[in-house]
């Protein structure tokens, strides 16, 4: 018996001891992205991209190269598969709200925006997975990791580099009351197809890698889109009763809570039980959620500051850690990053600009769309941390995209205002009859999503 309490005592010790390793860490991380945000709302940039600095700060880049035995103490061996743990929970809550934030019925009118909303989707992933596969290609004996595939390691560039940041998008765009302007509908829709299309994308690579190609990675392509018929034409249904009742009563209590949250937390099992990573069956679900007006508003409202303020920060630093930008100074790694970048940058910009262009809109108006395209933010974020944690890429490759994804969101808006000053976007709200309000309850919900993430 004494013995079983010391064995229970020290397991006890052990267990507090983890904690008080983990609580520095969180704090940390929080008042670090609390500083930055500030700051770069001050610099009239989301709040997003000075959590994603933070996160960069906190890693070996800055914190460990100036005082490596302090980052140490905070960010220990043993602290580090936590804070994994809690990344992957905000990711999957995260996605999770993106997809339920994911309506656009009514956002279109006429064939005319659609067919250009398309066109947009088309000119800012073609481009960039063309130019993004061609780096890959390039680079591959230079940067691919052992085991990795010419394929693989070519469609990963290709796809990160297609990503553009729906959510940030849309808080830009609500920020400044262009959400229901032809400009703000087509730009949201196109990115939307954009986000959708690439983390299909991301699936099929991750189960081609899982399984080393064959029959058994076919097994896993098709896993996943039983997984989204399921979703989307069995659970949605089923779930349908759930919004009506929301809607109806104006409550969303702890049973609907549990309810959505168990949904969310059987959909990421599954399929990073079937090697496409928890944050795909977080969006998924999100799709499949019902999409009411007072669901979708009840839904963001209770998770959404929870998972900006506490977890998604720790996704950044996790990220941020496993990011050493000081290894790119040489011209060994400059040299690959520029062409990563420009490709980037290229495919996206002028991508989209051209297309539009080539349909009728402004020089103004094509290149203000193709600058807000290539924002990638938190997305490209996520997408890279899947490839790295699967074994896709190397940490250098992961760096280099990291910073891409920095450089490319910090553009974004400086690029939009150069194109679309504040006269001219006046004069663009004034000739569609803006005035200044939201029209619907429907984007309410999506305004809240967006403005979280800003």
């Amino acid at each position: 018996m004494s013995s079983s309490l010391q064995i229970a005592a020290a397991v006890t010790d052990k267990n507090l001891e983890l904690v008080l390793k983990v609580l520095p860490a969180m704090i940390l991380i929080m008042a670090a992205s609390w500083v930055c945000g500030r700051l770069a709302l001050m610099v009239k940039q989301p709040r997003v991209l000075g959590e994603m600095v933070a996160g960069v700060l906190l890693g070996p880049t800055l914190f460990g190269a100036v005082w490596p035995d302090g980052q140490a103490f905070v960010f220990p061996p043993e602290v580090k598969p936590i804070l994994y743990v809690l990344s992957t929970i905000g990711l999957t809550l995260f996605m999770f709200l993106v997809g339920v934030g994911f309506d656009h019925s009514g956002s279109t009118n006429g064939k005319q925006e659609a067919k250009r909303a398309g066109l947009l989707a088309l000119s800012g992933m073609i481009p960039s997975l063309l130019l993004g596969g061609a780096v890959g290609w390039l680079l591959y004996d230079h940067l691919s990791r052992p085991g990795v595939g010419t394929v693989e390691f070519v469609l990963f560039i290709g796809g990160a580099l297609s990503i553009t940041a729906f959510p940030m998008l849309a808080r830009i765009l609500y920020e400044r009351n262009l959400q229901n302007t032809s400009l703000g509908r087509m730009t949201l829709l196109g990115a939307s197809f954009d986000d959708a299309a690439a983390w299909c994308f991301l699936a099929v690579i991750s189960a081609m890698h899982a399984n080393a190609g064959g029959a058994a990675a076919l097994v896993t392509i098709g896993l996943s889109v039983a997984f989204v018929a399921f979703m989307l034409l069995v659970a949605r249904p089923l779930l349908k009763p759930l919004g009506d009742r929301v809607e109806r009563t104006g409550k969303f209590g702890l049973d609907e809570m549990y309810l959505v949250l168990g949904v969310v937390v059987a959909a990421g099992y599954f399929t990073d039980y079937i090697g496409i990573y928890s944050v795909f069956g977080g969006f998924v679900a999100g799709l499949a959620m019902p999409k009411n007006p007072a669901f979708r508003e009840a839904v963001i409202q209770r998770m959404m500051e929870v998972v900006n303020v506490l977890l998604l920060p720790i996704f950044f630093t996790f990220s941020g850690l496993n990011t050493q930008l000081n290894g790119l100074g040489g011209w060994a790694m400059i040299g690959p990053f520029l062409l990563i970048l420009v490709a980037g940058f290229i495919g996206k910009y002028f991508g989209c600009g051209l297309a539009l262009r080539g349909v009728g809109l402004s020089w103004r108006e094509s290149l203000a769309i193709g600058g807000l395209m290539n924002a990638r933010g938190l997305m490209i974020l996520i997408f890279v941390n899947i490839g790295l944690a699967q074994g896709i890429i190397n940490q250098e490759v992961f760096s280099m995209l990291v910073l891409v994804a920095v450089i490319t969101t910090a553009l974004a808006v400086p690029l939009y205002r150069w194109a679309m000053p504040e006269r001219l976007e006046k004069e663009m709200l004034v000739n569609e009859g803006m005035t200044g309000d939201l029209d619907t309850e429907a984007d309410e919900g999506r305004r809240e999503l967006a403005a979280s993430v800003g």
